[in-house]
Protein backbone atom coordinates (compact mmCIF):
# COMPACT_ATOMS: atom_id res chain seq x y z
CA UNK A 1 0.00 0.00 0.00
CA UNK A 2 2.67 2.18 0.87
CA UNK A 3 4.47 1.65 -2.49
CA UNK A 4 0.96 2.99 -4.33
CA UNK A 5 0.11 5.97 -1.82
CA UNK A 6 4.04 6.96 -3.20
CA UNK A 7 3.11 6.00 -6.93
CA UNK A 8 0.08 8.44 -6.28
CA UNK A 9 2.12 11.04 -4.49
CA UNK A 10 4.06 11.37 -7.33
CA UNK A 11 1.14 11.38 -9.89
CA UNK A 12 -0.25 14.16 -7.71
CA UNK A 13 2.96 16.39 -8.16
CA UNK A 14 3.28 15.67 -11.84
CA UNK A 15 -0.57 17.33 -12.03
CA UNK A 16 0.71 20.38 -9.93
CA UNK A 17 -1.85 22.78 -11.61
CA UNK A 18 -4.39 20.80 -11.90
CA UNK A 19 -4.42 21.15 -7.93
CA UNK A 20 -4.43 24.99 -8.15
CA UNK A 21 -7.71 24.53 -10.29
CA UNK A 22 -9.06 22.72 -7.75
CA UNK A 23 -8.29 25.10 -5.13
CA UNK A 24 -9.43 27.82 -7.34
CA UNK A 25 -12.66 26.06 -7.82
CA UNK A 26 -13.49 24.61 -4.23
CA UNK A 27 -12.60 28.43 -3.06
CA UNK A 28 -14.81 30.06 -5.41
CA UNK A 29 -17.60 27.32 -4.54
CA UNK A 30 -17.28 27.94 -0.86
CA UNK A 31 -17.35 31.83 -1.26
CA UNK A 32 -19.99 31.49 -3.21
CA UNK A 33 -22.20 29.52 -1.39
CA UNK A 34 -21.16 31.63 2.34
CA UNK A 35 -22.71 34.80 0.37
CA UNK A 36 -25.69 32.77 -0.13
CA UNK A 37 -25.98 31.80 2.88
CA UNK A 38 -25.26 34.77 4.48
CA UNK A 39 -27.81 36.60 2.07
CA UNK A 40 -30.52 34.37 2.91
CA UNK A 41 -30.02 33.96 7.37
CA UNK A 42 -28.46 37.16 8.28
CA UNK A 43 -31.94 38.97 7.50
CA UNK A 44 -33.86 36.66 9.62
CA UNK A 45 -31.50 36.06 12.64
CA UNK A 46 -31.37 39.87 12.80
CA UNK A 47 -35.18 39.86 13.62
CA UNK A 48 -34.75 37.06 16.23
CA UNK A 49 -35.75 38.71 19.69
CA UNK A 50 -32.73 38.17 21.13
CA UNK A 51 -32.65 40.11 25.03
CA UNK A 52 -36.18 41.30 24.46
CA UNK A 53 -37.72 41.86 27.62
CA UNK A 54 -41.28 40.34 26.48
CA UNK A 55 -41.12 36.38 27.27
CA UNK A 56 -43.31 35.50 24.34
CA UNK A 57 -41.67 37.19 21.63
CA UNK A 58 -39.12 34.37 20.68
CA UNK A 59 -42.57 32.20 20.19
CA UNK A 60 -44.13 34.78 17.44
CA UNK A 61 -40.42 34.89 16.13
CA UNK A 62 -40.96 31.16 15.36
CA UNK A 63 -44.81 31.86 14.47
CA UNK A 64 -44.14 33.98 11.93
CA UNK A 65 -41.32 32.14 10.64
CA UNK A 66 -43.55 29.15 10.42
CA UNK A 67 -46.16 31.22 8.21
CA UNK A 68 -44.00 32.95 5.94
CA UNK A 69 -42.49 29.36 5.22
CA UNK A 70 -45.81 27.60 4.98
CA UNK A 71 -48.14 30.36 3.29
CA UNK A 72 -46.01 32.54 1.67
CA UNK A 73 -43.35 31.76 -1.57
CA UNK A 74 -40.12 32.77 0.62
CA UNK A 75 -38.72 29.47 -0.62
CA UNK A 76 -39.58 29.56 -3.95
CA UNK A 77 -36.13 31.90 -5.24
CA UNK A 78 -34.01 30.42 -2.61
CA UNK A 79 -34.66 26.43 -3.90
CA UNK A 80 -34.60 27.29 -7.46
CA UNK A 81 -31.09 29.15 -6.71
CA UNK A 82 -30.18 26.01 -4.39
CA UNK A 83 -31.01 23.90 -7.45
CA UNK A 84 -29.16 25.92 -10.03
CA UNK A 85 -26.08 26.28 -8.32
CA UNK A 86 -26.46 22.35 -8.03
CA UNK A 87 -26.91 21.82 -11.72
CA UNK A 88 -23.62 24.31 -11.97
CA UNK A 89 -21.81 21.71 -10.11
CA UNK A 90 -23.00 18.35 -11.47
CA UNK A 91 -21.90 19.88 -14.90
CA UNK A 92 -18.03 21.60 -13.93
CA UNK A 93 -17.18 18.49 -11.74
CA UNK A 94 -17.65 15.57 -14.04
CA UNK A 95 -15.80 17.84 -17.01
CA UNK A 96 -12.84 18.31 -13.86
CA UNK A 97 -12.97 14.61 -13.53
CA UNK A 98 -13.11 13.98 -17.50
CA UNK A 99 -9.60 16.39 -18.04
CA UNK A 100 -7.92 14.81 -14.54
CA UNK A 101 -8.52 11.21 -15.30
CA UNK A 102 -7.54 11.34 -18.76
CA UNK A 103 -4.40 13.05 -18.35
CA UNK A 104 -3.53 10.23 -15.40
CA UNK A 105 -4.38 7.55 -17.95
CA UNK A 106 -1.83 9.49 -20.84
CA UNK A 107 0.61 10.87 -18.19
CA UNK A 108 3.26 7.89 -19.45
CA UNK A 109 3.02 9.58 -22.80
CA UNK A 110 4.28 13.47 -22.20
CA UNK A 111 6.08 15.34 -19.68
CA UNK A 112 2.99 17.75 -18.77
CA UNK A 113 -0.37 17.16 -18.21
CA UNK A 114 -3.29 16.53 -20.64
CA UNK A 115 -6.54 18.01 -19.16
CA UNK A 116 -8.15 19.79 -21.47
CA UNK A 117 -7.62 17.06 -23.94
CA UNK A 118 -9.28 14.98 -21.56
CA UNK A 119 -12.04 17.49 -21.24
CA UNK A 120 -12.85 17.07 -25.22
CA UNK A 121 -12.45 13.40 -25.65
CA UNK A 122 -14.10 12.17 -22.76
CA UNK A 123 -16.27 14.10 -20.81
CA UNK A 124 -19.75 12.47 -22.06
CA UNK A 125 -18.85 9.06 -20.84
CA UNK A 126 -17.53 10.38 -17.76
CA UNK A 127 -20.20 12.57 -16.92
CA UNK A 128 -22.75 9.97 -17.74
CA UNK A 129 -21.43 7.91 -14.76
CA UNK A 130 -20.77 10.87 -12.67
CA UNK A 131 -24.92 12.08 -12.87
CA UNK A 132 -25.76 8.23 -12.73
CA UNK A 133 -24.10 7.93 -9.29
CA UNK A 134 -24.71 10.35 -8.03
CA UNK A 135 -28.82 8.92 -8.34
CA UNK A 136 -27.56 6.01 -7.01
CA UNK A 137 -26.02 7.42 -3.74
CA UNK A 138 -29.51 9.71 -3.49
CA UNK A 139 -32.11 7.05 -4.64
CA UNK A 140 -32.27 5.76 -0.50
CA UNK A 141 -33.19 9.07 0.07
CA UNK A 142 -36.23 8.80 -1.59
CA UNK A 143 -37.31 6.21 1.52
CA UNK A 144 -35.43 7.23 4.26
CA UNK A 145 -36.57 11.40 4.28
CA UNK A 146 -40.54 10.29 4.32
CA UNK A 147 -39.31 7.42 7.12
CA UNK A 148 -37.45 9.95 8.89
CA UNK A 149 -40.23 12.59 9.06
CA UNK A 150 -42.77 10.15 9.78
CA UNK A 151 -40.55 9.03 12.87
CA UNK A 152 -40.05 12.24 14.06
CA UNK A 153 -43.81 12.85 15.13
CA UNK A 154 -44.13 9.02 16.44
CA UNK A 155 -40.89 8.76 19.10
CA UNK A 156 -41.58 10.73 22.43
CA UNK A 157 -37.70 12.66 22.25
CA UNK A 158 -35.17 13.91 19.19
CA UNK A 159 -32.61 11.28 21.46
CA UNK A 160 -34.79 8.65 20.31
CA UNK A 161 -35.64 9.62 17.18
CA UNK A 162 -31.98 9.89 16.28
CA UNK A 163 -30.87 6.60 17.94
CA UNK A 164 -33.21 4.96 15.60
CA UNK A 165 -31.92 6.48 12.22
CA UNK A 166 -28.78 6.14 13.05
CA UNK A 167 -28.13 2.64 11.64
CA UNK A 168 -30.12 3.80 8.69
CA UNK A 169 -27.47 6.79 8.08
CA UNK A 170 -24.85 4.66 8.95
CA UNK A 171 -25.98 2.03 6.25
CA UNK A 172 -26.59 4.95 3.58
CA UNK A 173 -23.33 6.32 4.48
CA UNK A 174 -21.71 2.68 3.39
CA UNK A 175 -23.87 2.37 0.38
CA UNK A 176 -22.50 5.49 -0.31
CA UNK A 177 -18.64 4.73 -0.05
CA UNK A 178 -19.10 1.95 -2.13
CA UNK A 179 -20.79 3.20 -5.10
CA UNK A 180 -18.37 6.08 -5.07
CA UNK A 181 -15.29 3.91 -5.23
CA UNK A 182 -16.95 1.00 -7.66
CA UNK A 183 -17.61 4.09 -10.17
CA UNK A 184 -14.29 5.68 -9.44
CA UNK A 185 -13.04 2.80 -11.32
CA UNK A 186 -15.58 2.79 -13.72
CA UNK A 187 -14.98 6.52 -14.94
CA UNK A 188 -11.03 5.66 -15.05
CA UNK A 189 -12.06 2.96 -17.48
CA UNK A 190 -13.51 5.51 -19.41
CA UNK A 191 -11.17 8.19 -19.58
CA UNK A 192 -8.85 5.96 -20.66
CA UNK A 193 -10.83 4.54 -23.77
CA UNK A 194 -11.46 1.35 -21.56
CA UNK A 195 -14.55 -0.93 -21.18
CA UNK A 196 -16.39 0.52 -18.10
CA UNK A 197 -17.81 -2.95 -16.77
CA UNK A 198 -13.90 -3.87 -17.01
CA UNK A 199 -13.67 -1.03 -14.72
CA UNK A 200 -16.37 -2.35 -12.34
CA UNK A 201 -14.45 -5.66 -12.40
CA UNK A 202 -11.24 -4.86 -11.19
CA UNK A 203 -13.07 -2.51 -8.46
CA UNK A 204 -14.50 -5.52 -6.71
CA UNK A 205 -11.67 -8.02 -7.48
CA UNK A 206 -9.45 -5.14 -5.70
CA UNK A 207 -11.98 -3.98 -3.26
CA UNK A 208 -9.69 -4.61 -0.47
CA UNK A 209 -6.87 -2.83 -1.28
CA UNK A 210 -8.73 0.44 -2.77
CA UNK A 211 -11.03 0.92 0.43
CA UNK A 212 -7.43 0.37 2.51
CA UNK A 213 -5.84 3.58 0.20
CA UNK A 214 -8.72 5.39 0.01
CA UNK A 215 -9.18 5.15 4.32
CA UNK A 216 -5.38 5.69 4.78
CA UNK A 217 -5.41 9.17 2.74
CA UNK A 218 -8.72 9.44 4.22
CA UNK A 219 -7.12 9.25 7.87
CA UNK A 220 -4.21 11.41 7.34
CA UNK A 221 -7.15 14.30 5.79
CA UNK A 222 -8.61 14.25 9.08
CA UNK A 223 -6.12 14.39 10.93
CA UNK A 224 -5.26 17.71 9.51
CA UNK A 225 -8.26 19.02 9.85
CA UNK A 226 -7.83 18.70 13.44
CA UNK A 227 -4.95 20.14 13.47
CA UNK A 228 -6.63 23.03 11.34
CA UNK A 229 -9.82 22.84 13.48
CA UNK A 230 -7.49 23.56 16.73
CA UNK A 231 -5.74 26.10 15.25
CA UNK A 232 -8.61 28.11 14.26
CA UNK A 233 -10.01 28.06 17.89
CA UNK A 234 -6.84 29.12 18.90
CA UNK A 235 -6.42 32.23 16.30
CA UNK A 236 -9.43 34.62 15.50
CA UNK A 237 -9.64 37.43 13.43
CA UNK A 238 -8.34 37.40 9.86
CA UNK A 239 -5.49 34.62 11.35
CA UNK A 240 -8.43 31.96 11.42
CA UNK A 241 -9.89 33.19 8.18
CA UNK A 242 -6.79 33.02 6.60
CA UNK A 243 -6.05 29.52 7.55
CA UNK A 244 -9.45 28.76 6.59
CA UNK A 245 -8.97 29.65 3.33
CA UNK A 246 -5.93 27.92 3.03
CA UNK A 247 -7.28 24.44 4.03
CA UNK A 248 -8.81 23.95 0.92
CA UNK A 249 -5.54 23.93 -1.09
CA UNK A 250 -4.96 21.04 1.75
CA UNK A 251 -8.06 19.37 1.02
CA UNK A 252 -7.79 20.10 -2.74
CA UNK A 253 -4.45 18.01 -2.59
CA UNK A 254 -5.78 14.98 -0.36
CA UNK A 255 -8.61 14.78 -3.12
CA UNK A 256 -5.91 14.94 -6.00
CA UNK A 257 -3.91 12.36 -4.48
CA UNK A 258 -6.87 10.33 -3.46
CA UNK A 259 -7.64 9.70 -6.91
CA UNK A 260 -3.75 9.71 -8.24
CA UNK A 261 -3.69 6.46 -5.88
CA UNK A 262 -7.08 4.60 -6.54
CA UNK A 263 -5.72 5.45 -10.20
CA UNK A 264 -2.23 3.18 -9.74
CA UNK A 265 -4.61 0.35 -8.38
CA UNK A 266 -6.43 0.91 -11.45
CA UNK A 267 -3.74 0.42 -13.96
CA UNK A 268 -4.28 -2.87 -15.80
CA UNK A 269 -0.42 -3.38 -14.88
CA UNK A 270 -1.14 -3.85 -11.38
CA UNK A 271 -3.51 -6.75 -12.66
CA UNK A 272 -1.09 -9.41 -11.92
Amino acid sequence: MRKLLGKGWDMTRRHKYVLVVLFLYRLLWGFFLYRFVDHVVTPVLARYPDGHPNSSAAGLFWIEAQFRLMKTDILDDILWMLAGMFLLRMVLTPLLNAGLFYSFSHSAEADGTRVIAGIRKAWKPVAALYWFENGLVLLPLVWLVPHAKSQLFSVPSLQEWAHSLLPLILAWIVWSFAVHLAFQFMQFSAAAGDSILSGLGRACRRALPLIAVTLSIAGIGIGASLAQATASMLWTGFAAIALQQAYQLVRSLFTLWTAASQFELWRPEQAA
